[in-house]
């Protein structure tokens, strides 16, 4: 079992930056390929990035190198700085965990709550 929780989330502005966090306990760490997940109003969750142990990722098109995911393998920790941001980027962002590399949002088996990210224009 895995307990995540997310943060950082919160209002800006067309063009600014955000850093969410994701706080991992309950297993071994570096078990999991971690994944961040957005969620607008009206849509399905789609795929947004993943990371697995040795920091090779893989970016959803729309992030257009907007976007970073990183990890601290020591601290259980998986971070998305998220640059340039849309109105489009509104959503709720979710941090997932799978033991296997995937990037299909069924294939996770371990969520966090989600944390509200709104771009105004």
């Amino acid at each position: 079992q895995v307990q995540l929780v997310e943060s950082g989330g919160g209002l800006v502005q067309a063009g600014g930056s955000l850093r969410l966090s994701c706080a991992a306990s309950g297993d071994i760490f570096i078990f999991y390929v971690m994944g961040w997940f957005r969620q607008a109003p009206g849509k399905e969750r789609e795929f947004v990035a993943a990371i697995n142990v040795r920091g090779s990722t893989n970016y959803a098109d729309f992030v257009e190198d907007r976007f970073t995911i990183s990890r601290d393998n020591a601290k259980s920790t998986v971070a998305l700085q998220m640059n340039s941001l849309k109105p489009d980027d509104t959503a709720v962002y979710y941090c997932a965990a799978v033991r296997s590399w995937t990037i299909i949002t069924t294939g996770y088996n371990y969520w966090g709550q989600g944390t509200q990210v709104t771009v105004s224009s």
